[in-house]
């Protein structure tokens, strides 16, 4: 996968992405539970979007959230929709990124299988997090669909979903896992930093 080809896929789709939007607040709230958001938490949203849980965490009362995207025209509309003092957002390769090593989560909300290299970026958002932060990859749908949801316009920007239990035995050397979920409505794998 190339960066850029990712870069140009999402801008293309930004315009539409909240329309296209499928939401289960159920299954969101199991995996913002799972996720420690919770009152006060600083929290890292990775790959963000046009901000589509920024609601979720404001009505969790977190303390702050910044939400990171490679995609300009993401960015750009999620900016033009929330204003709150304690939301920033940066347009910028996580992986390269300057964020500071104090949050207390980080969420990687639908976005895992874009990201060509998933051992360098968990060693990286570890590296982002306090000790006892919380990472949290997951998905608001199975395994199974996501995989199909990739196979059309999507499969040059993203690769099949890794195993719930080959994604914990990766977050393993840098985390005290204890989340791991894959069932016909969710997939997330969680864990507490060492």
């Amino acid at each position: 996968m190339d960066k850029k080809d990712i870069i140009d896929f999402f801008d293309r789709h930004a315009a539409s992405w909240d329309a296209e939007l499928i939401r289960n607040d159920a299954v969101i709230n199991a995996i913002l539970d799972n996720g420690g958001i919770s009152e006060g938490v600083k929290v890292l949203d990775v790959a963000c979007g046009t901000g589509v849980l920024i609601p979720d965490y404001l009505a969790r009362d977190a303390g702050s959230v910044t939400g990171i995207d490679i995609s300009p025209e993401m960015i750009a509309i999620a900016k033009s929709k929330f204003r709150q003092g304690n939301v920033n957002f940066i347009c910028a390769d996580v992986e390269t990124a300057e964020l500071g090593s104090d949050y207390d989560c980080c969420i990687v909300y639908n976005a895992f299988p874009h990201f060509p290299e998933p051992e360098r970026l968990i060693r990286v958002l570890a590296s982002r997090l306090k000790h006892g932060g919380r990472l949290s990859i997951a998905h608001g749908m199975s395994r199974e669909k996501i995989d199909r949801h990739h196979e059309g316009g999507a499969s040059k920007v993203s690769m099949g979903l890794m195993s719930e239990t080959e994604l914990k035995k990766l977050m393993e050397p840098y985390f005290d896992v204890d989340v791991v979920i894959s069932d016909d409505n969710m997939y997330q794998v969680s864990g507490t930093k060492k």
